[in-house]
């Protein structure tokens, strides 16, 4: 068995340069991104501190107290114009008209106002006319975490059937029809076999 070596490959002096500069970007950019890690982590440890929550929950409970929902708002409505239109009401410090993902807006906004007081007369007017639109003003309300309304989905199982459905309906359902006395329309099962009736 005879070994064969190959002469130890050598690494030009430019070569060894550009891989240690490119081993200090690398170095660089794992840093940055320590940094970038600790500073995420440091702002989901203050949103998880439950002293913290229940402070800015209260701070969201006391900014809506202070606004109002404002519905059919016209989509070419800007904040301006609302701002204008509920500024007899008192001193408004923000408007806010949602948007969907590609800008266009949904159709509604909140008015935020510097004062309580200012929403009581906010919410007079209601069925107000902005730009040919009656809009529909409410208080806002403040969304509680976890406490999202629940609908449950259709069984997506095609053996399992409808619950809503009887498989025989009663004979009384239908007139004295041709059948005569005695007899009832005969009615086939479904397909399928379901245990859920």
């Amino acid at each position: 068995m005879t070994l064969i070596c190959s002469e130890p490959t050598t690494t030009k002096p430019y070569e060894l340069d550009d891989m240690k500069k490119r081993l200090k970007e690398m170095e660089d950019e794992a840093a940055a991104l320590r940094e970038m890690q600790a500073k995420v982590e440091k702002e989901m440890g203050s949103v998880q501190d439950p002293a913290n929550a229940a402070a800015s929950q209260i701070n969201r409970e006391e900014v809506d107290s202070r606004s109002v929902f404002v519905g059919n708002v016209d989509y070419a409505c800007t904040p301006e114009e609302v701002q204008q239109h509920f500024q007899s009401c008192g001193t408004v410090n923000r408007v806010t008209i949602r948007t969907d993902k590609f800008g266009q807006p949904k159709g509604y906004a909140y008015v935020e106002f510097v004062e309580v007081e200012a929403v009581q007369e906010a919410l007079l007017l209601n069925e107000s006319e902005l730009h040919g639109r009656q809009l529909k003003v409410t208080a806002k309300r403040t969304n509680v975490p976890g406490m999202k309304q629940f609908r449950p989905r259709r069984p997506s199982n095609p053996y399992m059937g409808f619950r809503g459905r009887t498989p025989y309906p009663p004979p009384f359902a239908f007139a004295p029809a041709p059948y005569g006395y005695g007899k009832v329309p005969r009615f086939r099962m479904g397909m399928r076999y379901s245990p859920y009736y």
